[in-house]
């Protein structure tokens, strides 16, 4: 090497399918923004939540945007040069709300959306559970989409164990993977597995780092270059501290 930092590759970002959406009809394009939607419709709920939107219209008003979103009203306007995806994002729902929902009447609930799996009390139970404190909106989206890329992430690292046929060793061992949350001691647990105790621990760092790497390489996905990976990494450690 000639002594240059190695930045690292990344796979196609979410930025690059937004723009490619906003350009024409691919498929890929298309089914990549179906992901995020499914990925990330909680977050922008809590944030109109916390506008003081009944459950009902803030269920309307998130379905609304999406269905907006993907046809592309909003996507053939991203600019990475102009931030981060999730500020775009949130961005794009501040703007819905303030010019588009009060110029449209109220849809037959889900607005014909079909890709979005409805949950309203998985929701409300979910938002029952935040701080009932004066975080605002945009700082219960940045939390949840941080919980949001997480679980993702958690998500993707399980499919890898199952097909590396390690899937009960990561079921029992997960809630260590980001702190130290297991239910029990590693020396019983590792009894339980038929793992010495050293083994165990050895297993768990492996994932821990293939935990950050994963969630490392998502969060690539979400801004314009590899060089704000590191602030975004910091933003979210902040937004889950909250």
């Amino acid at each position: 090497m000639d002594g240059q930092l190695q930045l690292p590759q990344f796979p196609t970002t979410h930025w690059s399918a937004v723009l490619q959406a906003g350009r024409g009809e691919s498929p890929a394009a298309l089914a990549a923004l179906e992901q995020l939607c499914r990925t990330y419709w909680y977050p922008l709920y809590a944030y109109v939540r916390r506008q003081g939107r009944s459950p009902e219209e803030a269920e309307d008003l998130t379905q609304s945007f999406f269905e907006r979103l993907l046809e592309k009203d909003y996507v053939k306007l991203a600019d990475p040069e102009r931030g981060r995806f999730r500020s775009f994002l949130v961005s794009a729902l501040k703007n819905f709300l303030t010019d588009e929902w009060t110029r449209s009447t109220r849809q037959k609930r889900g607005g014909g959306c079909a890709l979005l799996s409805w949950d309203r009390q998985s929701a409300e139970q979910r938002y029952a559970r935040e701080p009932v404190d004066q975080m605002t909106p945009e700082k219960i989206f940045e939390k949840q989409w941080a919980i949001a890329l997480l679980e993702q992430v958690l998500g993707r690292l399980e499919q890898e164990q199952v097909q590396a046929g390690r899937e009960h060793l990561f079921q029992e061992v997960k809630g260590w993977l980001w702190g130290d949350k297991g239910t029990l001691a590693y020396a019983d647990l590792a009894e339980q597995l038929g793992l010495t105790e050293s083994a165990l621990k050895s297993a768990v760092h492996r994932l821990r780092l293939r935990y950050r790497e994963l969630l490392r390489a998502e969060i690539g996905r979400t801004v314009a270059t590899p060089l704000e990976v590191q602030e975004e990494w910091e933003g979210l450690m902040v937004a889950l501290r909250s």
